[in-house]
């Protein structure tokens, strides 16, 4: 399976943002599993989930600060790439 994700590095913080379809932040107990599913990929770093709405406007589900944090900059800005999960 492959995804697309960015591994960051922000004021001493080490996190992972994986893109998800939509609908799945709207569901905790999919978006709690989505994480823990990802987090072995990142060596178990905070997972923060985003999806997009039809106009590509990202939503965030995580931890509080990071998503703050995504949310006040250019989602582009990541460094994205294709990640292969077995």
């Amino acid at each position: 399976m492959q995804i697309d994700a960015a591994l960051v590095r922000e004021q001493n913080v080490e996190f992972a943002v994986v893109v998800v379809r939509h609908g799945i932040i709207d569901n905790t107990f999919e978006a709690n599993r989505a994480q823990t599913s990802f987090a072995p990929a990142f060596g178990f770093v905070p997972v923060v989930l985003m999806e997009q709405d039809h106009r590509g406007v990202p939503r965030y589900y995580g931890r509080p600060d990071i998503v703050d944090f995504l949310a006040s900059i250019d989602f582009r800005r990541l460094p994205w790439a294709k990640w292969s999960l077995n």
